[in-house]
């Protein structure tokens, strides 16, 4: 008997990890932007060496407020920094280094980048991030590990003090040798420890406790993508023999499909360890490098590639960082804020009428009258409908009250209590009255987004096949896109 209960005790006690308040207020941001900008700019380089000479840094018109303005454009809620690439260069007057924009010509050595962006952000209401990479080419002390740390964390202090509220610390594991010949070895957890101290609403994206990488840099991701993983997730970007150590091009567009699965049934009870909520993030370039190239003015992604990336990340229970690097001028290039108008523009126009929110709504049970079906129509992310404890499987019909067309249902689940739906279908009703399926998906989680070539009917029921002890559902979209399906 021991045994056969024991099954539903585990996938109850997994249906139970839920996301810390500020790993739920991050996801809702759903796409923000990277900007990558320091010498590399100006070499036209993606990695710098440390030895540029601070003097090239000298953009003509920068111009933070018109990144905030291409970013909300885009429909973006926020934007990380890149405050030091791996050439050590500071956007900020640090104290610690004599390598920043003080030595520049740059507002005649006086300016703060850190300080304007941080400005800009506040101004647009957008939230504002910093990326400080731990590699430092340029740092002496750097591969002497002890001393070195003690200086990033300086440099950590700086940055996280003086520019306000930030909403994320975005690490990579980039690690190379120091002058002395030695492997720099990282005090992530020092690193953790001050940041939480400082800034305990922000997340630590990447190496970091609170935000996964996707596991690629190209906008791919998975059709299965759980928040809910085994804990040494949290250890795999910070081993240094998997991070990236050189500059070859061929990183950026690599996709490791060998973790496809990372939190099924099967893998969360093979793996027999601790789970936590350690959720997604997709980050790729809106070009193919991470830095302005005016070689690459002819290659920004294409309004159709932008869309596919928001609908499988945003829509595929992950995050979208969306990477912007302002040209030489210190502005980013005309083509691309016309781009980010087009994909902010294509995103209003099709979520903007909800078919559902009219619609007579009914499910095969409901819990109680707090949890009844029609909140999962309304706006309030704060309610949701759910069957009875340990019904795993149930279904909800949706009658529109007049035919329509629709070829995108979005979907959402109540995260604060975990996430539990593993396999559902979307189904219309034939003039006949039977039912035909015209989509079928896995996991759903903050946010899925369903794509499908356009459907008409009055009538579409949401099955859920398969779930962890009971679902949960706050939010149900039907919309048409004007791009006639896929």
């Amino acid at each position: 008997m021991n045994d056969e209960l024991q099954p539903a005790e585990w996938i109850k006690s997994a249906a139970q990890v839920s996301p810390s308040e500020r790993q739920l207020r991050w996801q809702e941001m759903e796409f923000y932007a990277f900007i990558h900008f320091t010498v590399n700019t100006f070499t036209d380089q993606e990695w710098g060496t440390g030895e540029e000479d601070p003097a090239i840094f000298n953009p003509s018109e920068l111009n933070a407020t018109q990144w905030v303005q291409a970013c909300k454009a885009a429909g973006m809620k926020g934007l990380i920094l890149t405050c030091k690439h791996h050439d050590g260069f500071c956007l900020w007057p640090s104290q610690f280094t004599a390598h920043t924009v003080a030595a520049s010509p740059w507002r005649n050595g006086t300016g703060d980048l850190v300080q304007e962006v941080a400005d800009a952000c506040r101004e647009g209401g957008l939230k504002f991030g910093v990326y400080l990479s731990p590699w430092d080419r340029h740092e002496a002390t750097y591969g002497d590990s002890e001393r070195y740390n003690k200086f990033f964390l300086h440099q950590l202090r700086e940055l996280l003090t003086n520019y306000g509220d930030i909403f994320c610390v975005w690490f990579d594991g980039a690690c190379g040798e120091g002058p002395n010949g030695k492997r720099q070895v990282y005090d992530w957890d020092a690193y953790y420890a001050l940041i939480r101290e400082l800034q305990p609403e922000a997340v630590i994206s990447v190496c970091g406790p609170d935000v996964r990488w996707c596991g690629n840099e190209a906008g791919h991701t998975r059709e299965s993508e759980w928040s809910v993983v085994p804990a040494h997730m949290q250890d795999n970007e910070k081993i240094q023999e998997q991070s990236q150590q050189v500059d070859d091009g061929e990183f950026a567009t690599r996709i490791n499909t060998q973790d496809s699965d990372l939190g099924s049934r099967e893998v969360i009870r093979s793996q027999g360890e601790p789970l936590i909520w350690y959720p997604a993030e997709v980050n790729t370039s809106i070009r193919p490098g991470w830095f302005y190239h005016a070689s690459e003015d002819d290659e920004v992604k294409t309004l159709e590639e932008l869309l596919a990336v928001y609908h499988g990340a945003v829509g595929g229970n992950a995050t979208f960082l969306l990477n912007l690097p302002p040209d030489t001028r210190g502005l980013i290039h005309e083509r691309d804020v016309e781009r980010l108008k087009e994909l902010g523009d294509s995103l209003r126009t099709i979520f903007q009428e909800n078919f559902a929110s009219q619609a007579l709504v009914k499910a095969s049970e409901t819990m109680d009258e707090q949890h009844a079906v029609s909140e999962v129509l309304t706006e309030r992310r704060d309610t949701y409908w759910c069957p009875h404890e340990g019904t795993e499987q149930a279904w909800i019909e949706l009658d529109l009250q007049e035919e329509r067309s629709f070829d995108r249902v979005v979907l959402m689940e109540y995260i604060q209590t975990g996430q539990r739906i593993e396999r559902f279908t979307l189904e219309s009703q034939r003039a006949d009255g039977g039912w035909e399926t015209f989509y079928t998906g896995t996991v759903v989680g903050y946010k899925r987004i369903c794509c499908f070539p356009q459907v008409t009917s009055r009538k579409m029921r949401l099955s859920i096949h398969e779930s962890r002890w009971y679902p949960t559902l706050s939010g149900l979209g039907i919309y048409l896109s004007e791009r006639g399906g896929l």
